[in-house]
């Protein structure tokens, strides 16, 4: 199918269609005096037009990692109408949010309309070895109503996220995901997923996503393709704002996910 991307924003937000597999390619941007600690990493749609769709930048001075994603590969910066989402960490770096475009709830208009959704939320696992081992990550996102349109989560506080849902074990209108855990490969001597073709390189980022009840349903791929470039799928019920930021988690280079 051709996919049709008139409105950047629109569609950054929009869930894949059913039945369709959105390819992207993101490339990340280490050129020039500070990209080397904060590259800019651009979102395009893998096909023959290459169309743009989102950029995202770690900000400076910031004590914990925190992204910005804008529908303008030149404004990265939070207050311009660019702005469509952001991707925050905790200080250890192991769990992140992410947000779309609204105002934090202490800015809060009556009638909350303009309060930020959570979109996703990522949680990386270290395992007995580090992270020398295949990483584990759980992804949890909003449900979907009959509409197939996302359920709109604004949380009041930090107590009523999608992460302390998820901790609290309270799923009502959320989902749970998981990376699909790779096979050890004895000729290889390593971890192996299936991508299909769309992936060349061994890398551990290297992930897919999937739900428990149907392990062969990917939900998203992401995996390295050259050294500054990796293949980025997603399906229904993610968006490309969701992809683009659980990517991006990804890259974050604390130690306790490297």
């Amino acid at each position: 199918p051709i996919i049709e991307v008139d409105n950047l924003a629109e569609f950054g937000l929009q869930p894949a269609p059913q039945g369709v597999t959105i390819k992207c390619r993101v490339t990340r941007d280490k050129k020039g005096m500070d990209r080397g600690l904060y590259p800019t990493y651009y979102l395009h749609l893998d096909n023959d037009k290459k169309v743009f769709l989102l950029a995202g930048r770690k900000r400076k001075k910031s004590k914990t990692s925190n992204y910005l994603i804008s529908i303008d590969p030149t404004d990265l910066s939070r207050g311009g109408e660019n702005f469509i989402g952001k991707l925050g960490s905790n200080l250890m770096g192991t769990k992140f949010t992410v947000f779309d475009n609204g105002v934090n709830p202490d800015r809060a208009n009556a009638d909350w309309s303009n309060v930020r959704q959570e979109l996703s939320a990522v949680v990386y696992e270290t395992n007995v070895l580090g992270f020398k081992g295949p990483r584990k990550m759980t992804v949890i996102i909003p449900g979907m109503n009959a509409n197939n349109e996302r359920v709109p989560i604004r949380p009041r506080n930090d107590n009523d996220g999608l992460l302390m849902r998820w901790q609290n074990k309270n799923m009502d209108k959320v989902i749970e995901l998981h990376n699909k855990a790779p096979v050890w490969n004895d000729e290889t001597q390593s971890y192996v997923l299936n991508f299909h073709g769309r992936v060349t390189h061994a890398s551990v980022k290297n992930f897919q996503i999937v739900h428990g009840s149907d392990p062969d349903y990917i939900v998203m791929q992401f995996g390295r393709v050259a050294d500054d470039a990796f293949t980025m799928d997603y399906n229904y019920p993610l968006c490309a704002v969701q992809a683009f930021a659980i990517a991006l988690s990804s890259f974050d280079g604390k130690l306790a996910c490297e």
